[in-house]
């Protein structure tokens, strides 16, 4: 079959998408998975390369134009998320002044991470930048850094001694009560004309991939164990953290980041939350 007849879907690794894709072909979805961090998988949908995909909400703010958004889905956190952590050997209170290091894997968690600083603990001269040592090997070391997606959630169930974990979830719900969302399920709008069915299928898959998923989750978790370096009941604990819905309290939660980023300049505009029909 011509690639080109296929919807392309971006796919991430991180175990917080597993629930999405681990059962989507069995439910139903006939397309091409195309792999990449998302940071990666926001420049392909910048550029046309796919058709939908997972992808930071930022991205959507900085793109709105060049997207529909599939209603119902997100990876969002209500409290903890456990996968963006912000490690450091003081309190976040503490950091005026200090350089962050960061990944550079995920547009949103780095934005967060700006935003609660300015306008949570109003420290406007913290600097964040991609080291070229790893980051682990930067917080052995004691420098506050920020870390995301099944790196963070292994280094947090080992510690280095004098280091401190702080949870970019738990943090935004303590100060907002409202949800965030971290990922939107987004489309390229030049798509729709084309695989218009598809698309309006792939919400239901989703759903049913997830819900299939979530409701078993152990013989899944079992075989990512082998390869993840977490145990078991650590990844199912952490698929039930994870909150895939988007209703209205997310979307207030989406937008109250959006209205942050535009008050500390790293938005130029509120975008407009447009949905798939």
């Amino acid at each position: 079959m011509d690639s080109s007849s296929e919807l392309t879907l971006g796919y991430i690794s991180y175990l917080n998408c597993v629930p999405f894709f681990h059962h989507l072909k069995d439910n139903g979805f006939h397309g091409r998975f195309v792999p990449g961090v998302p940071a990666t998988l926001n420049e392909m949908l910048q550029r046309g390369q796919l058709d939908a995909s997972p992808s930071s909400s930022f991205e959507y703010a900085r793109n709105w134009r060049k997207y529909l958004l599939l209603p119902g889905h997100s990876i969002s956190s209500v409290g903890k998320v456990e996968s963006v952590l912000l490690f450091s050997p003081v309190h976040l209170s503490e950091l005026a002044g200090k350089t962050i290091a960061i990944t550079g894997e995920s547009a949103t968690s780095i934005n967060l991470l700006r935003v609660i600083f300015r306008e949570f603990y109003h420290l406007h001269d913290v600097a964040d930048m991609v080291p070229e040592a790893s980051i682990e090997s930067l917080i052995e070391e004691q420098h506050p850094a920020l870390l995301i997606g099944d790196r963070a959630l292994r280094l947090a169930r080992h510690l280095p001694p004098g280091v401190q974990v702080f949870d970019l979830g738990e943090i935004w719900y303590q100060h907002t009560g409202l949800p965030f969302v971290f990922a939107l399920w987004m489309i390229d709008r030049h798509s729709l004309d084309k695989f218009s069915a598809a698309l309006a299928a792939l919400g239901r898959q989703l759903l049913d991939s997830c819900n299939q998923l979530i409701s078993n989750p152990y013989p899944q978790a079992m075989v990512v164990s082998k390869t993840i370096g977490l145990d078991v009941e650590a990844i199912v604990a952490y698929w039930q953290t994870i909150d895939y819905r988007l209703g209205e309290e997310h979307l207030r939660g989406l937008q109250l980041f959006f209205q942050l980023c535009q008050k500390y300049q790293l938005l130029d505009e509120q975008p407009e939350l447009s949905f798939l029909d």
